[in-house]
């Protein structure tokens, strides 16, 4: 399971800092930054598809001093909604 979040953190420092903290709670997950991106991603992977508390890592985050959002699953919206639309024609 894959969660993506959308960020306010900008800087190497502050993704290396918030970084260690989640690692620190939550060592089986695979998580990481992308600040490249224009939402400054934060991506958290569970290994072999564990749950992902998405609660905590939003109040870690924000505990930190910084905004953070889940971003929906739209892949999955759309193939629902193709598959939708193929089984009502």
């Amino acid at each position: 399971m894959v969660e993506v979040f959308s960020t306010n953190i900008v800087s190497n420092i502050n993704a290396e800092q918030v970084l260690d903290i989640l690692q620190q709670h939550f060592p089986g997950l695979g998580i990481n930054f992308d600040l490249e991106d224009c939402d400054n991603i934060l991506r958290v992977q569970s290994k072999l598809d564990g749950e992902i508390c998405i609660k905590s890592i939003l109040r870690i985050v924000r505990d930190q001093g910084f905004k953070i959002e889940l971003l929906p699953d739209v892949v999955n919206e759309e193939k629902n909604g193709m598959q939708k639309r193929f089984w009502q024609k």
